[in-house]
């Protein structure tokens, strides 16, 4: 399996970032790590060899990004700058990502997917920005960061503002009403996946019900158990991605 690594300095995010690259060609995956992983952990947990396969054949190309996890959502920063430097994240990734992509991989479809909090990026970035990907797979993840849950806080403490409603899909997805934009997002495959003992499966159902309502058609997927973990995300990208 072909395995290739990057690293530049980002001037969106005024720092190095790192990259690594599995497969010569076919669609390409923006690969979201877990909440404050690393490029390189999916790789470590295996997560990759499950797909080796499907990277061989040529059926999709994995790009693995890093996370600035720990300078917005983790960070000690005031709530409106840790939001203001996930917006930062996600300018990294459509400035500089997907164009490092498009010259890499000429294929024309683009594929957004992660675990747990890359769940979220990949759902938030893609919900987002339809027109940029034709699919979209969250495993285990969370869809808003401002509930407070057993085990895990509001990551704003409370504060809200704008930026934080346009980058929770369970606040901006009930009120999209733009008909270019719906008809964008009825056209991508959207995947959502979570354990039945996951604390994030009520987080799921919501977002569900909300692409319901603005009948946006995808495919919910309830596994056995919590499903929060590698050895899971290892069967999970075999059979969504």
């Amino acid at each position: 399996m072909e395995r290739t690594y990057h690293k530049w300095f980002s001037p969106t995010l005024d720092r190095f970032m790192e990259m690594l690259v599995f497969g010569r060609g076919g669609i390409p995956v923006i690969f979201f790590p877990t909440r404050s992983a690393h490029f390189y952990d999916f790789e470590n947990w295996r997560v990759i060899e499950a797909m080796k396969e499907k990277i061989e054949a040529g059926s999709i190309q994995v790009y693995c990004v890093d996370s600035i996890d720990s300078e917005s959502f983790y960070s000690d920063a005031p709530p409106p700058l840790r939001i203001v430097r996930h917006i930062q994240y996600e300018k990294y990734i459509l400035d500089e990502v997907i164009p490092f992509i498009r010259i890499q991989n000429k294929h024309q479809e683009l594929v957004a997917a992660g675990c747990s909090l890359g769940g979220y990026h990949a759902v938030n970035i893609a919900l987002k920005h339809p027109a940029l990907f034709t699919k979209v797979v969250g495993m285990s993840a969370r869809y808003d960061l401002t509930q407070p849950l057993p085990f895990f806080a509001d990551l704003f403490d409370g504060y809200f503002d704008e930026n934080i409603y346009f980058n929770m899909p369970n606040h901006f997805v009930p009120g999209i009403s733009d008909p270019g934009l719906l008809r964008q997002l009825r056209e991508m495959e959207i995947t959502l996946v979570i354990g039945r003992e996951d604390t994030f499966l009520d987080n799921n159902r919501h977002l569900s019900d909300s692409l319901h309502q603005i009948s946006v058609p995808h495919q919910f997927y309830i596994w056995d158990d919590e499903a929060h973990r590698p050895r899971y995300w290892r069967e999970m990208v075999k059979i969504y991605l």
